[in-house]
């Protein structure tokens, strides 16, 4: 059998585990026109970009969908609201997303609504800016299928892997890669092995997309991917990108139970994130959108666990995470 069947198999196998089917969970892309603004309009993260598009299908009012949401990949300029000069670049990727919604912030311009995020702020010295959580992932390695390379690394390997000062393993040379700048899970991923420089012999540029599994192509590649990403693409709950990419495991444990849950023992998880000015957490709409337990993402449990993610529980809609980019 060969490596394109198992994993075909596995994903089956994998959406009966989780409860879903093809069908269930089906795949967005932005809002279902090109001007169907919506009320809310969110721009970012890659990671979180096809959770956001379902629950834009799901999340209403009585003046209809709530939340546009804007993938952080395809044709540019995107135009966010039907009034004002409200044609952007595309942000691609949580820190590109945060910009534009300070920037829309910034120019009271209404542009962006909400930044969807993988990471916490950056910057904590002012409260701007409150990054609400909703839900939780992950963050691992990939490695080639069939690589030579060790199953489990450590994460002092990771650190020295990325620092460039472990070059080679079980005979492999190792060829490290990062997404884009502005890619949260690129953020996250280096601040959990502790590395604040990447060495010179990471390939990292702006091409290189979060959560694609094609950059992997020579068995010394390693790369860091959202667990929750990576679910959802074997499940086919969205588009298959992960190619041959298959998940290492860090420190002993391996990212996911056996059911694909995350594993909650993994050393690299992370809350992720809608992005609001803090100013606009009384305004209603926001309100009821996003902040609290009650709030019409929170109580969508269902379609958040059905992209791979784990629940948050009383946690969801916090508002005490606040700062500026």
């Amino acid at each position: 059998m060969n490596v394109k069947s198992r994993v075909r198999i596995g994903a089956g196998i994998g959406a009966v585990a989780l409860g879903l089917g093809v069908l269930a969970a089906p795949a967005y892309a932005d809002p279902t026109s090109a001007t169907d603004y919506r009320q809310l309009a969110g721009v970012g993260s890659d990671t979180t970009q096809d959770v956001m598009n379902a629950l834009g299908e799901t999340i209403t009012n009585s003046s209809g969908k709530v939340i546009a949401s804007w993938n952080a990949t395809g044709s540019s300029p995107i135009t966010t609201k039907a009034t004002g000069s409200c044609s952007i670049t595309r942000p691609d990727g949580s820190g590109a997303g945060i910009t534009a919604l300070n920037t829309a912030l910034d120019g009271n311009t209404g542009c962006v609504d909400f930044a969807r995020s993988s990471r916490g702020p950056n910057d904590t010295s002012t409260s701007d800016l409150t990054f609400i959580p909703y839900a939780k992932d992950a963050v691992a390695w990939v490695k080639q299928d069939g690589s030579a390379l060790p199953d489990n690394l450590t994460t002092a390997q990771l650190k020295a892997i990325y620092e460039c000062t472990l070059t080679s393993l079980n005979g492999v040379t190792l060829t490290p890669i990062l997404p884009q700048s502005a890619s949260g899970t690129r953020a996250f991923f280096l601040s959990s092995i502790g590395v604040t420089t990447p060495g010179s012999c990471v390939t990292s540029d702006s091409t290189i997309q979060e959560n694609d599994g094609s950059v992997i192509d020579s068995a010394g590649d390693i790369f860091p991917y959202s667990v929750a990403q990576y679910t959802a693409q074997e499940t086919l709950v969205v588009d298959d990108r992960r190619g041959d990419a298959v998940l290492g495991s860090v420190d002993g444990q391996g990212a996911r139970n056996s059911d694909l849950s995350l594993n909650a023992s993994f050393p690299y998880l992370r809350n992720v994130y809608n992005v609001v000015p803090t100013a606009k957490l009384s305004n209603s709409l926001i309100a009821d959108t996003f902040v609290g337990t009650g709030s019409k993402v929170c109580s969508n449990t269902a379609v958040i666990t059905s992209y791979g993610f784990g629940s948050l529980g009383s946690a969801c809609g916090s508002t005490t995470l606040t700062g500026e980019k």
